[in-house]
């Protein structure tokens, strides 16, 4: 007997929604899209019509009240994330909620703890963890062919940064380019190395103008007990032809990096290209990485994968809180 399918509700009508979250959901197999939450009535009213939504909010707590809903997918600006997700996991709802969980490390915390009293399941959207070369990666590194991690170089520059809204005033975001373009990176190196104990953190920045602003670059430094180096470059406002995307590992019997994902093996003291090589996807990278997220979703509310409290995340977390006094204080912090 098939499975009911799992009824969704979409909290957040913003870029991610529209070129991510609600074009997949209307398209996957076992999920039914049944409401859509914004705060604008104009515009989640036209999605709705767009995507086939039944239902529409503008207060989430209506939503909430909503009897034909088993989960929330929550994409509001980052300082909502916390109250959205307690409210959701109040009401008995299931949550995937977009990076970060919570501006906090004690805001992690107490979503851990209330997803454990209400007995639901949350999840957070990391889904560069999710892209298919980099589950070819995870596969290299954890298999031991790659040796020990010695060091992960990763980046991210964007050409113009336009009007950033809410994402340019430090209380809504809690942070500029690192936390929206490095904290994605930070969180694959974390995972990548099995997260490893951090032992010390340096980082630099350069903040935009005005009190309020938030860093348009940041230069982010970790060092690992056993040995591991991670370094981490974002910057607003690059001046280059197109965007700049990177992440590099070097290992102590090879190399890799994406993407596309370049492996390199010694092998008989040799430096031989073992890349995996396959057909052709019929989506991007950013789809398919977010048609992966959702699925693995679907899964594990279905039961059909083990469910894991994102506790990592407090790790991940504290290493923010870390990198900004670093940034701010202008010198190392130690862990």
């Amino acid at each position: 007997m098939s499975k009911p399918a799992l009824r969704i509700g979409v909290i957040g009508a913003g870029a991610i929604a529209q070129l991510a979250h609600l074009p997949v959901l209307s398209r996957m197999r076992g999920v039914q899209l049944v409401a859509l939450c914004d705060n604008d009535s104009a515009k989640v009213r036209a999605l709705a019509d767009r995507f086939s939504v039944p239902d529409t909010f503008t207060d989430i707590e209506e939503l909430l009240e909503f009897e034909e809903l088993d989960a929330v997918l929550i994409s509001t600006p980052n300082h909502l994330h916390e109250p959205h997700v307690l409210s959701a996991l109040k009401s008995k709802r299931h949550v995937l909620c977009e990076r970060p969980l919570a501006l906090t490390t004690k805001g992690v915390e107490r979503i851990l703890a209330a997803a454990e009293k209400h007995e639901v399941k949350v999840l957070v959207g990391h889904n560069h963890r999710f892209r298919t070369e980099v589950q070819n990666l995870e596969s290299f590194i954890h298999g031991g062919e790659l040796g020990r991690l010695i060091g992960i170089r990763a980046g991210a520059y964007k050409t113009r940064r336009g009007d950033a809204g809410w994402r340019s005033r430090r209380a809504e975001s809690g942070g500029g380019i690192f936390l929206d373009q490095g904290v994605p990176l930070l969180d694959l190196a974390c995972w990548l190395a099995d997260f490893p104990e951090p032992v010390r953190v340096t980082a630099s920045m350069e903040r935009g103008s005005g009190v309020r602003a938030v860093e348009d670059a940041m230069y982010v430094h970790v060092q690992y007990a056993s040995g591991l180096s991670v370094a981490i470059d974002t910057a607003w406002g690059y001046v280059g032809e197109e965007d700049r995307w990177w992440f590099e590992v070097l290992a102590s019997k090879g190399t890799a990096r994406l993407a596309p994902l370049r492996v390199v093996k010694e092998l008989n003291g040799r430096a031989v290209d073992v890349s995996p090589t396959g057909a052709a996807q019929r989506d991007s990278a950013f789809i398919q990485s977010y048609r992966a997220e959702l699925a693995h979703f679907a899964a594990v509310l279905h039961g059909d994968v083990t469910y894991e409290p994102p506790v990592d995340q407090i790790v991940v977390q504290r290493l923010v809180e870390a990198i900004y006094r670093s940034a701010e204080e202008g010198k190392e912090v130690r862990l």
